[in-house]
């Protein structure tokens, strides 16, 4: 499902809080006037002069070894053509955060106001001191080749200009894949090409790489097809031009192998495919709308092998597969360039890493249950965190073997572990937890959806395919907000539990309630009357299946949602209480905390029990909990009524639930610390790596814990989720964020489906 942008939105995102999407943050001690001193006037000069007698020295004593410059004229940004400079920065800063998000590549955008070439080329060139490596970007054709290829003679850093060869990496790994399931040989391949700018002649080349012969290629543009006897084709394309004599593309494409498209959608009709050769392979990658749609491609030629440029169908060639990792890999080496030996590494590593088996992981961020090499899976999925393990590596080995690396790397096993090490913060949780809810929604009753916030969220979650929203409170308020606001939730249920309309519905519910409370305080008419409250009303809809979670708490305390929550839709069998979790996404990778919003002073038979909630649910998102209780006191050290309790839990889990790696009783740091806590207590379950996952002895903690780390550390939490209920209700903290109640809603939909199955 392709999703729906507001202009009031993107506006919105690109300009709250500090303007802008990057910032810069200190990797030093910066607390004392030591640290200053150390980090600039007098001690910064020792480092200077250790790169004044040793420039190569650059690389260990700054950040030149993961700093990428991505460099911009604006000339020819997205589909948004020649906007200029200042126009293209926030496409600039975007790619940064991709930089950052998949490899941990740090980036300063440049946005240089230079349309001609050799202005742009020596401004580049002057900032070679700076940079690891040049990303160059969204720059026009033919120019942005010719600045290329001067860039690439002046400067003695990797240059690569993404939009020619990021398209052709991935493209050409699509190919190589594609030709063996299609059992073709890309020797034979007859190629009919459509379009001629950067990125077409980029893969087009890229093909004849990999062995592809010119004269099997037909390449066309705006003025049909480059044939030799053409007047002034431009340098580029005429190494293209050939002799033969196609009237059009639908000419061409009788009897040809493969067709790759980068021009404009809708340009291929269904008839225009089907004269092409047995298996055959389209590429239809103008975006956003294909050459040809995927589907119209496939109903007509079942045995065609088909990839867009589009999320939503299999087969995304999408840049974002190789460019972080390629620089990765070069950066690592202090690499010279990238030369065409680290981009066919960079293909074959796609390549091969599509024919693995697919970690369960990534299958269940698509809800996919079979996903394996063949026609429908010929690249590795964006949120494959396998490809930095495997593209990096490959990229890096080229360029030593190429003799373009000024560093050595000998121990690829520890490289590879230092990758995996490097993704903490930007691990993919979130985006696999997006992904996994839009492969089946399910419908959420929003309780409080006459406030803005919650209608904003609700308006996210129906517009990108998370959940399908069902909208409780008062109809003129929740009407009025969804106009002035100019929101698209018409198509969704509006109910009031208040409404004269919704009286048998009310009754209803009250029957079943009171079947559920009749001893325990409620008569019938208490028990109907109730229903009237959007709390009681939402979770019956739950309960009697009408619909799949809830969400409130917005602007109510926590106890008036859980009360009802407790009431109607109960434990789950073997749970005696429920528990809160927060989800904490740390520099360190995602951190679990619980209990931190239900039990006040838990006893050891309840901390048992939130340990078993806690592992529970930490493996629904494809982790290995590791799980410390924590104290003031380490291992025994003081006897007293709180060490003790949690002491007691502790022997207790390890005694009957020796499967999960849990220990205590422990004190915070040695817990985040696993240097520490193998120096001290080397017998701890935890071992090496320490906890990802920590229960507090009580309430008071807990809760005090996570507010602290998230407002000084700034981590982005998920919560607080509510563990052990029968069906999936989350009360949100007073006053979430837009952001916080979707990722809430996200998760209330991983819970339904996790129900279902």
């Amino acid at each position: 499902m392709a999703i729906r942008i507001r202009k009031r939105d993107a506006l919105n995102y690109h300009s709250k809080g500090r303007p802008g999407k990057i910032e810069v943050i200190p990797t030093k001690e910066t607390k004392s006037q030591r640290d200053l001193s150390l980090a600039y006037s007098p001690g910064v000069a020792e480092a200077c002069l250790e790169i004044a007698n040793n420039p190569q020295d650059v690389y260990k004593y700054t950040a030149k070894g993961n700093l990428v410059g991505v460099i911009s004229n604006g000339t020819a940004v997205l589909g948004l053509g020649n906007i200029g400079p200042e126009a293209s920065k926030p496409v600039m800063e975007g790619k940064g955060i991709l930089f950052k998000i998949y490899a941990d590549i740090d980036v300063f955008d440049i946005e240089l106001d230079a349309n001609d070439i050799d202005t742009f080329v020596k401004v580049v060139k002057s900032l070679e001191p700076t940079f690891g490596g040049i990303n160059l970007e969204d720059i026009k054709a033919p120019e942005c080749f010719e600045i290329e290829e001067k860039l690439k003679k002046a400067l003695n850093i990797p240059v690569m200009h993404d939009d020619q060869h990021g398209t052709a990496i991935i493209a050409s790994a699509a190919l190589l894949n594609a030709s063996e399931i299609a059992g073709k040989v890309i020797e034979d391949l007859k190629i009919v090409v459509s379009g001629a700018g950067a990125s077409a002649i980029s893969c087009t080349n890229l093909f004849l790489s990999l062995g592809a012969k010119l004269e099997n290629i037909a390449m066309f543009d705006s003025k049909g097809l480059i044939k030799s006897d053409r007047k002034n084709i431009e340098k580029h394309r005429a190494k293209f031009a050939t002799k033969r004599n196609f009237k059009n593309i639908e000419d061409a494409l009788d009897g040809a192998d493969m067709f790759l498209g980068l021009s404009q959608g809708g340009l291929l009709e269904k008839s225009m495919i089907k004269n092409m050769a047995k298996n055959p392979i389209i590429f239809a990658l103008a975006n956003p709308d294909p050459e040809i749609a995927y589907k119209d491609a496939i109903s007509a030629r079942e045995d065609a092998i088909v990839a867009t440029g589009r999320s939503d169908y299999p087969n995304q060639v999408n840049n974002v597969l190789g460019f972080p990792f390629i620089f990765r890999g070069a950066l690592d080496v202090a690499a010279t360039e990238i030369n065409e030996e680290m981009k066919l590494a960079a293909v074959k590593a796609i390549a091969e890493l599509a024919k693995e088996a697919v970690p369960e992981g990534v299958m269940t961020a698509y809800n996919m249950t079979n996903l394996s090499f063949g026609n429908d899976y010929i690249l590795p999925k964006p949120m494959d965190p396998r490809l930095l393990t495997r593209v990096a590596p490959a990229v890096a080995k080229a360029a030593i073997n190429s003799k373009v690396s000024r560093l050595n790397i000998t121990d690829w096993d520890k490289y590879s572990e230092s990758l995996e090490k490097r993704m903490g913060r930007y691990d993919q949780l979130i985006r696999r937890n997006n992904s996994k809810a839009k492969s089946k929604p399910k419908k959420v009753v929003f309780g409080e959806a006459d406030n803005l916030k919650i209608l904003m969220a609700a308006n996210i979650v129906n517009e990108e395919g998370i959940a399908k929203p069902i909208l409780l409170g008062n109809l003129k308020r929740m009407q009025a907000l969804i106009e002035e606001h100019n929101l698209d939730l018409q198509d969704c249920p509006m109910l009031d539990p208040r409404s004269d309309k919704l009286e048998s519905k009310r009754q209803e519910y009250g029957e079943i309630f009171f079947e559920k409370r009749s001893r325990r305080g409620y008569n019938l008419y208490e028990a109907a009357k109730i229903m009237r409250e959007r709390n009681y009303f939402g979770m019956m809809m739950v309960e009697n299946g009408e619909a799949d979670a809830f969400i409130s708490g917005l602007t109510r305390e926590y106890p008036e949602t859980i009360k009802p929550a407790l009431q109607i839709i109960g434990v789950k069998e073997n749970i005696k209480r429920v528990a809160g979790m927060y989800i904490l996404l740390t520099n360190k990778g995602p951190l679990f905390l619980a209990d931190t919003t239900v039990n006040v002073n838990p006893s050891s038979e309840d901390l048992v029990n939130i340990a078993l909630l806690l592992a529970q649910e930490i493996e629904h998102f494809k982790i290995k909990p590791k799980i410390a209780l924590l104290s003031y006191s380490n291992f025994g050290s003081v006897e007293n009524e709180s060490p003790i309790k949690v002491r007691k839990a502790v022997k207790y889990l390890h005694e009957n639930h020796p499967e999960i790696n849990v220990d205590g009783e422990m004190q915070a740091n040695l817990a985040l610390n696993p240097d520490l806590l193998m120096e001290n207590y080397p017998f701890c379950e935890l071992g090496s790596k320490g906890a990802n996952a920590l229960i507090f002895p009580n309430l008071d903690a807990g809760n005090i814990a996570y507010k602290l780390l998230q407002e000084i550390d700034g981590s982005e939490t998920i919560g607080p989720i509510l563990m052990g209920l029968k069906k999936p209700v989350h009360i949100l903290q007073l006053g979430s964020s837009i952001r916080e109640i979707v990722n809430m809603v996200t998760i209330a939909v991983l819970d339904a489906q996790k129900n279902e199955a």
